[in-house]
């Protein structure tokens, strides 16, 4: 075989392309010889964490992944479920971190493409995108670059698609300073008969490679940047990031469409991560059947190029279709329609083999299946974290002084919502097209995004909806990761129920330190014990998603930050629900119950510097007795106004309603508590609702009837937000704070 390596040189360049000595042997014993070099690189990359999930498989088990809405679960490029009048919506998260660490632009525009290549291979149109971020705190130069060129590389690149970007979620902590997270969403619509399978079938048949040119750029990223931890080489690293052309991807959307629209294709895939070697030896293995390329017929962009790289390149924009031999004409000609390059590189056969030549010559040969599904699983060491003995210690009620006269209240509550973790997202989403393909129902910055269901381009509109929602607070699972993922979900849930959705299923993005520390292993088994809970309790399965490791830099972690991304589908659009306050006299409701937990807060991180003690606790049946009731009360046309509390408590969530609906809110709390856990608590499962004053007695009985605690907290009226005598602002001065206060953290400000 060509590009044989010896038996002395082969373990060494194993090593270096970040395969362990065993698992070396364990490929010299799948093979039963020395592994070419080409065989090298190919199972580097689909044996990384990255591809292989090797050290996350078995806790992953833990997720429930089946629901009466549910049509394709885990184990594909996106799941899928129904969602009504034989609609069905694909949507996944996926990670795009290490990337962005290095060159931020190129890191999330080409995060949005990889993960729309993944719905539209469902079969489904896509038709958003969302984004979960985080970062270091903003007075750093650094920081400011690193967010700056993401939100312009995710609206650069989805701008450019027309695909609108609807929602999403940003955070600022030192804990992200040396790796930022980019966690892209997208959901596509189809119809139910529609969906596809990225599954390689029928030898003979062709293997078609359709879109952009093969170059070196992205060679290694699965590897070499995806699956592990930042050092000061870091930036030897920046050949490893993609480049994407999002004009090129537009054509690849409405090709791969035609195509399957018109029944052309047996299997289609796209070319992610570990580029080639992945999307074909998953196809094969899914199918069962092998495969035979030739590296000769893939249209290179580089000259001299290697076959390991063309077979471990991650160039954008391709995608890998199978096809019978009578189809292949009618399908290069919806290519070349589309001015789209498309070139049959190989064909499937009955061997189980995936072989790889250049030219006459052969490179690899290997079981395919070896590749997709072989990789070693392994059992990582666990251990509990030290540190949380030391946080968890820490009473916050009494371990600070905390305030209580009311100008210094004022000064907190105008300093909150000036916070970058709680201020106005408008300097991001404006940059984002957010309305295109007139779908998009409630725009940024409410709860949830809403978006109506059916073809608006055919008129094929059915009055149902679904709102969708991004969230995590990686400062709860870094206290307590079992309680925190639980609060991910939770918030995630109430988030698309204030918005009028009944929660049908999720997504996450799984981001973690690196898993072969026991303390880093510990966080992410209870982590995903805690988020598997919570989806049991509330029955909604996980159908899709993604683990992304090795997220440290220098030996220091990130916090924990499993990210959930909620879908909850809607019979009604019509009836769904904003945090804006409406009306004059409105009565203003709170759901659930105010308790002194500070632990984790904003209140506590930005009075007085700390981060401590334990996060809110969450109680499973309230929350969802909480989201019934609110969801009872918007179907039943009565909730004018519903947005639940979340970071900087009470106060925030008020202030948020007065400004979205300019006008203000004479409050009256009556709950026991010192003025700083009333306004600033982050007590989970609380909603603030309004009613018109006839209906207000109507939901009091859903309130009851659910069996959850409430209270009548003020009205609607005036230019003040106004608490008793312990707050006082105006209208003016809240969107003082809130409004300009991203765009002022970013000059330096």
């Amino acid at each position: 075989m060509r590009e044989d390596l010896s038996p002395e040189l082969a373990p060494k360049l194993a090593v270096e392309l970040g395969l362990k000595p065993a698992e070396y042997d364990k490929v010299v014993e799948i093979l039963g010889r020395t592994p070419s070099i080409t065989e090298l690189y190919m199972y580097s990359l689909m044996w990384s964490e990255h591809c292989s999930y090797k050290h996350s498989r078995k806790a992953l088990r833990m997720f429930p992944t089946e629901g009466e809405h549910v049509l394709q679960g885990p184990g594909e490029n996106a799941g899928v479920i129904s969602v009504g009048d034989g609609w069905a919506l694909a949507f996944k998260m996926e990670s795009h971190n290490h990337p962005s660490a290095i060159e931020p632009y190129q890191g999330a525009a080409t995060g949005v493409g990889g993960i729309i290549r993944d719905i539209f291979t469902m079969g489904a149109r896509p038709i958003a995108s969302l984004n979960s971020l985080r970062f270091g705190t903003l007075d750093k130069p650094r920081q400011r670059y690193l967010f700056e060129g993401a939100v312009a590389g995710i609206g650069g690149y989805g701008n450019c698609l027309g695909v609108p970007t609807v929602g999403g979620e940003v955070y600022f902590d030192e804990a992200y300073e040396g790796n930022c997270l980019i966690n892209a969403m997208s959901l596509g619509l189809m119809r139910e008969e529609k969906l596809t399978s990225a599954t390689a079938s029928g030898p003979g048949n062709l293997v078609l490679l359709i879109g952009s040119t093969t170059g070196r750029d992205g060679i290694g990223g699965a590897s070499t940047l995806a699956s592990q931890e930042f050092d000061e080489k870091a930036e030897d690293k920046r050949p490893s990031v993609q480049v994407g052309d999002p004009f090129e991807e537009k054509l690849l959307i409405e090709a791969c469409l035609e195509l399957l629209e018109e029944e052309l294709l047996v299997g289609l895939g796209d070319l992610g991560a570990a580029g080639l070697t992945s999307s074909a030896s998953e196809m094969a293995s899914r199918g069962g059947v092998g495969l035979d390329i030739d590296v000769t017929k893939i249209p290179a962009r580089e000259e001299a190029m290697k076959p390991f790289e063309f077979m471990v390149s991650e160039s954008q924009e391709r995608m890998l279709a199978v096809l019978v031999p009578e189809n292949l004409e009618a399908a290069q000609a919806v290519c070349a329609k589309w001015g789209l390059r498309s070139t049959v590189i190989g064909t499937v056969t009955d061997t189980g083999r995936f072989v790889v030549r250049e030219g006459d010559e052969i490179v690899a040969d290997m079981p395919a299946a070896t590749l997709a599904h072989d990789a070693p699983i392994y059992d990582p060491a666990m251990v509990r974290p030290a540190y949380l003995d030391e946080v968890q210690a820490f009473d916050p009620i009494t371990g600070v002084d905390h305030p209580g006269c009311e100008y210094v209240l004022d000064d907190i509550v105008l300093a909150l919502l000036a916070s970058p973790n709680v201020c106005s997202r408008r300097w991001i989403w404006q940059q984002y097209d957010h309305q295109v393909m007139l779908n998009t129902v409630v725009l940024p910055g409410g709860d949830a995004a809403v978006l109506r269901i059916g073809d608006t381009g055919r008129g094929e509109m059915t009055g149902r909806g679904v709102a969708v929602s991004s969230d995590c607070n990686g400062r709860y699972c870094y206290l307590d990761p079992y309680v925190g993922a639980q609060i991910a979900f939770a918030e995630a849930a109430r988030n698309v129920a204030c918005s009028g959705g009944y929660p049908a299923a999720i997504t996450d993005c799984l981001n973690f330190g690196n898993p072969e520390k026991p303390e880093v292993f510990w966080t992410f088994y209870e982590a995903i014990r805690g988020l598997s809970d919570a989806c049991r309790a509330f029955g909604v399965p996980v159908i899709s998603g993604n683990v992304s490791f090795y997220n440290e830099s220098f030996g220091s972690p990130i916090y924990p930050t499993p990210t959930v991304g909620m879908v909850g589908v809607m019979e009604d659009v019509s009836k769904h629900c904003t945090v804006a306050f409406k009306n004059e006299g409105d009565v203003i409701f709170l759901l659930g119950e105010t308790e002194n937990e500070i632990g984790g807060s904003e209140y506590l991180k930005l009075a007085h510097g700390v981060v401590s003690g334990r996060p809110p606790a969450l109680d499973l049946e309230l929350e969802k007795a909480v989201q019934a009731t609110v969801l009872a009360a918007i179907d039943a046309g009565i909730a004018r106004s519903a947005h639940d509390c979340s970071e900087g408590g009470l106060a925030v969530t008020l202030a948020e309603c007065c400004m979205a609906g300019d006008l203000g809110a004479d409050i009256h709390l009556d709950d026991g508590l010192p003025a700083y856990a009333s306004l600033f608590s982050e007590t989970q499962s609380r909603i603030v609702v309004t009613t018109a004053p006839e209906d207000a007695e109507r939901l009091v009985e859903l309130a009851l009837a659910n069996a959850i605690p409430y209270s009548v907290i003020g009205t609607v009226g005036g230019d003040r937000f106004a608490v008793e005598d312990k707050v006082g602002v105006t209208l003016v001065q809240l969107r003082e704070a809130w409004e300009p206060a991203l765009e002022r953290a970013l000059a330096g400000k």
